[in-house]
């Protein structure tokens, strides 16, 4: 990129206001948000490339979200120790930019990333979520069994076709590998899920957290959550869990920056990948 200096943004948001990370005519999108106040600092249209780590749904937030963009040479050596400060200023307060850190022009925030890892919450209270956390707290009607998330949980951990998990997409791959798949107490009838994979479907997390939730409740068998791995095609039994209780809270990269390009070519091998 001669020139240009790739930026790693590190970035949380509320998502309840935003149709979700990708930028949509006419919609409230954090991409467009993060877009429109880069233009008013660095000027139109030179800020560019703006590339996410995870494109999360409308109402999904995120504390640890990750996407870099380019900026002129000149720009950044003016903006660099001050960039951060002026987001602040300006980002409405739904939206931060936690850090702005120069990377090599091989990082690519979406494809040099070796994992996403992500938390649901979910409250079995009969009173429902508290009001002040209620934007990012699923109020489950239906008392909650620790032990049986759990066991529902182990059998979808590895790697496996989540077809019946995901909105499938032409010329991608339905197979994903999940590395971390669990539930923790968080309190008084507060339930946390985190599950980490190396990637995930659209939609395939709250799938996931929706077919656990009616085996924690036992209206389902513990292993009917890892028995639709079978299916090819999305689950019409499946329910998607509400995206307020959703959060993206970190994403890995390679220790060693010499490595972000070999992990791009590896992930862009393995995702783009028809199916067969």
């Amino acid at each position: 990129m001669d020139g240009r200096i790739r930026v790693r943004l590190d970035v949380a948001y509320d998502g309840g206001d935003f149709s979700g990370w990708a930028a949509q005519p006419g919609r409230r999108t954090v991409a467009g948000t993060v877009t429109e106040t880069l233009d008013r600092i660095v000027g139109p249209g030179r800020a560019t490339g703006l590339t996410v780590a995870g494109r999360t749904d409308a109402g999904v937030h995120a504390t640890g979200q990750v996407c870099h963009v380019d900026l002129p040479a000149e720009a950044w050596a003016e903006l660099s120790g001050s960039l951060l400060r002026r987001l602040a200023g300006l980002l409405p307060t739904d939206v931060r930019v936690r850090a702005v850190t120069e990377v090599p022009a091989e990082f690519d925030a979406r494809f040099s990333a070796t994992f996403r890892r992500y938390e649901y919450r979910v409250t079995d209270a009969p009173h429902g979520a508290d009001p002040l956390r209620r934007h990012e707290i699923l109020a489950w009607p239906r008392p909650l069994d620790l032990a049986a998330l759990n066991r529902a949980a182990e059998g979808l951990v590895g790697e496996h076709d989540f077809a019946a998990y995901c909105r499938r997409k032409e010329h991608a791959t339905t197979r994903r590998e999940i590395t971390r798949l669990d539930w923790r107490p968080d309190g008084p009838a507060m339930f946390v899920a985190t599950v980490q994979a190396d990637a995930f479907c659209q939609s395939m997390v709250r799938s996931l957290v929706g077919a656990m939730l009616v085996a924690g409740d036992g209206r389902r068998a513990v292993d009917w959550p890892a028995g639709l791995l079978s299916r090819r095609e999305r689950s019409s039994e499946v329910t998607v869990a509400p995206a307020h209780g959703l959060t993206l809270v970190a994403v890995g990269y390679p220790d060693d920056s010499a490595e972000y390009a070999r992990q791009a070519v590896l992930t862009r091998r393995l995702r783009l990948t028809p199916q067969t």
